[in-house]
């Protein structure tokens, strides 16, 4: 009995871990449907937007967009301290193990990004060989790190330092232009076909080189995308070492304090922004792609976007987290735990079907046209049935499909799959 009541506290703590990753995951597809899955638009209606799409594309923007992606990289981080973790207390350094096990996401996310160009794990599989390097650091080194590249350090050394004006011109453009995960969508040059006009091989194709190309130029050169997701890995590993999720369904205080410290230094980073420059967001973008002087306020203006991000980002994740405590509502969220635990197939599945209704080969030419409010309330759907799929899976299996090939494929050799009768008596006891 004592060895159960040892097992349900680990599995309460891995739950919660799961069912964020679940929450993280809404938001992903609720954004990737209203940017439709990276493809471009060809049949949208001259006539003006509806009153419900106006409100939907600005609460998108406002509470969705990057910050649920954002969850999603931190948790990643976090899980690259679990695997680490776990490793160590059986002797073994799995840090070669990690780097091939990378390698494996990094085919997947290659995979996935021949479907939709948005596919963000090949990215992360870069990151996680990164993070392999910066093991040994001490915190401290790691929390200056991620300090560096939250105040925007790697884009003050990409602009260089003489190209960095005091005058206060900033060209400006909305928010809402960009898609989520902040990939900017580039257009293709005149003489090749609209990706929208192509079948699924010509789209791989683009894809998989021209679209990533432009991916990684817009993550690592003409913004600061990429560092803030590298920050984020590294802040989950941090937290990880804290050991903060050992503790979290009993520190209950803390967590509703940094939900408020959260969402406070959300406001402050916010309305400082505003104060400085109160009309428009600042075209970081669009300064650096044409090799314009950049003004320095741009640049502080920037940064506090960026933190804004990060910080609404974590109260999103202490709020859920603090309801998650309340034993009448847990029951409910808890309905995101089988999503997050086969997180991997539910978002490589998002990027599959999101592509087969956007693009030509598939329903492109019916789901084109419509306004955000209807894809918003469509990927709810998909993902309403991808939690039903989710609980169906998680009864009768410890692993979802893609989970259980990587794993498989990590160490060599095929991994348990169904669940045994023990493991199932261990869940009973939780619920």
């Amino acid at each position: 009995m004592k060895e159960i009541e040892i097992n349900t506290t680990h599995l309460q703590r891995i739950t919660v871990i799961d069912a964020l990753r679940g929450f993280a995951l809404l938001g992903v597809i609720l954004m990737h449907m209203i940017d439709r899955f990276g493809y471009e638009i060809t049949n949208l209606s001259n006539s003006s937007p509806s009153t419900l799409d106006t409100y939907v594309h600005w609460f998108s923007n406002l509470v969705i967009r990057g910050k649920f992606i954002s969850i999603f990289s931190f948790l990643f981080g976090l899980s690259f301290f679990i695997q680490m973790e776990r490793a160590s207390k059986k002797g073994i350094d799995f840090r070669s193990r990690f780097l091939w096990r990378m390698l494996l996401l990094c085919i997947i996310g290659l995979i996935g990004t021949s479907f939709t160009y948005l596919d963000i794990l090949s990215i992360y599989a870069l990151f996680g060989v990164i993070l392999v390097f910066l093991f040994p650091l001490k915190n401290w080194m790691l929390m200056l790190i991620v300090s560096l590249l939250l105040i925007g350090v790697p884009g003050v050394l990409l602009i260089g330092v003489e190209n960095i004006k005091t005058e206060s011109v900033i060209v400006h453009s909305s928010v809402s232009e960009q898609p989520e995960t902040v990939f900017m969508p580039e257009t293709l040059p005149n003489n090749e076909p609209a990706l929208s006009n192509l079948n699924y091989f010509q789209t791989a194709k683009e894809n998989l080189t021209v679209k990533t190309i432009n991916k990684l130029k817009f993550q690592f050169l003409h913004s600061e995308t990429g560092y803030l997701v590298l920050a984020l890995f590294i802040l989950g590993f941090v937290v990880g070492r804290l050991r903060f999720f050992e503790q979290v369904h009993i520190r209950k205080k803390r967590n509703l304090i940094l939900f408020f410290a959260f969402t406070l230094a959300t406001l402050v980073f916010i309305l400082t922004a505003r104060m400085i420059e109160p009309d428009h967001s600042v075209n970081l973008l669009k300064l650096r792609s044409e090799g314009a002087d950049v003004p320095f306020i741009a640049l502080v203006v920037s940064s506090l976007q960026n933190l804004s991000t990060i910080t609404m980002s974590g109260a999103l994740a202490m709020g859920f987290i603090t309801l998650y405590q309340v034993e009448g509502i847990r029951k409910y969220l808890n309905w995101f735990t089988p999503y997050g635990r086969m997180g991997l197939t539910n978002y490589e599945m998002q990027n599959v079907i999101g592509a087969f209704l956007f693009s030509a080969w598939g329903l492109g030419s019916y789901f084109d046209g419509k306004g955000p409010a209807f894809l918003f309330v469509l990927g709810l759907l998909i993902y309403i049935i991808q939690i039903v799929i989710s609980r169906y899976w998680m009864k009768h299996f410890l692993y979802g499909p893609l989970e259980w090939c990587w794993r498989s494929g990590t160490y060599l050799k095929w991994q348990l799959f169904r669940k045994k009768a023990n493991y199932k008596k261990v869940e009973m006891v939780l619920k």
